[in-house]
């Protein structure tokens, strides 16, 4: 049985957070499922610490938005785009990009597709429960529920997308198709970034994909359902990427902040616009040129969020990654010793979320 409580001082020498947490995982039915259940209190396996779910914001700046029309077609127009996401991948590790080749109504429905299987009845979805990481499609709520000290306010849904994609018949039905039109949408629209990423570093346009920074794309299908108690838990606690990139589809709801200068920005949502974050991986390819930029999503009482985010890394590979040395000189040292994505990925999912940097243990 989950246990329900709204007070993160209260004292229950019988508390057992093993058994709640167990009890909520065996159920298959992810937060949605206590939503359903109609809950007024939040379980205390929610609660956060009070430092980590301060919600006062203060405006300091704004999230870069970048405009990637005509830059095929227009040097200049190319020049200036490439400065901005220098500018943005050094400074903020966020932007959002507009004019970026994928139809408002594909984004609309690979939304309304994720809330589809969301809002489905928990006895169709449990087909798809695992906590199997080797498993390419996975539903559960979140895959540090063990080991992380306090649950996020929310479910996921992951597909590997490439470079081996599922059998079709194995996504479920209702975001299948959209699944597989959105992951090939993404797709080109990651070389591009990435050729665009290569040249703000100052290297030919094709040096991160050819170094395999785009060989592999995860998909995870985030639902947060609205919260009783939004003040006492977040929907995604305080993180950075381990990815090499992410770009994120948000709907309308918001919630997204991004840590900028110690403030905490709001990431407004934008109908048109994808948000685009760097990851762990690049900032330490890049020796810390561009910044994997630590970010949060608010849980709220109004209404369930829906975001799509695709990661672009091969979480298999077994290739070696360290600082570039074409950015590197007696001046600017190599910061980070050499990592495969592989144990990368390994050790980001042994410490789950948290406030302390997946990189730390590679300085050099």
């Amino acid at each position: 049985m989950v246990t329900s409580t709204s007070d993160p001082n209260t004292v229950e020498s019988d508390y057992d957070r093993l058994s709640e947490i167990k009890a909520f995982d065996e159920s298959k039915a992810g937060v949605k499922g206590l939503v359903d259940a109609g809950i007024s209190k939040i379980p205390r396996m929610f609660i956060q610490p009070p430092d980590s779910y301060g919600k006062t914001s203060t405006f300091y700046g704004r999230v870069p938005t970048i405009d990637l029309d005509a830059i095929d077609r227009d040097a200049d127009r190319r020049n200036r785009v490439i400065n901005e996401i220098k500018d943005a991948s050094k400074n903020w590790g966020f932007f959002q990009i507009i004019n970026h080749g994928i139809p408002l109504s594909i984004l609309e429905e690979m939304l309304n597709g994720a809330r589809r299987f969301f809002e489905q009845d928990t006895e169709v979805k449990k087909v798809f429960y695992t906590r199997d990481d080797t498993e390419p499609v996975r539903y559960n709520s979140n895959f540090d529920l063990y080991s992380s000290p306090a649950a996020n306010w929310r479910d996921t849904l992951g597909c590997v997308m490439e470079p081996n994609p599922p059998d079709p018949e194995k996504l479920p039905a209702p975001c299948r198709d959209m699944l597989i039109e959105y992951s090939k949408q993404v797709m080109p629209l990651g070389y591009t970034l990435f050729e665009l990423l290569s040249e703000a570093l100052g290297l030919q346009k094709s040096h991160l994909r050819d170094m395999g920074c785009a060989d592999g794309l995860s998909v995870a299908c985030h639902y947060y359902p609205q919260c009783p108690e939004p003040e006492l838990t977040l929907g995604t606690t305080k993180h950075a990427d381990y990815a090499f990139l992410t770009v994120l589809l948000q709907d309308e709801i918001g919630g997204l902040q991004v840590l900028h200068k110690e403030h905490w920005v709001d990431v407004p949502p934008v109908p048109v616009a994808l948000i685009v974050n760097i990851g762990d991986l690049l900032q330490l390819i890049s020796n810390d040129k561009f910044k994997s930029a630590e970010h949060r999503v608010l849980s709220n009482r109004a209404a369930p969020r829906v975001s799509i985010a695709c990661f672009f890394l091969l979480r298999s590979s077994a290739k070696h990654y360290g600082p570039i040395k074409e950015l590197l000189s007696e001046e600017n040292p190599p910061k980070y010793g050499v990592t495969t994505v592989r144990d990368f990925a390994l050790h980001f999912r042994s410490k789950g979320l948290g406030a302390t940097s997946k990189l730390t243990h590679l300085k050099l």
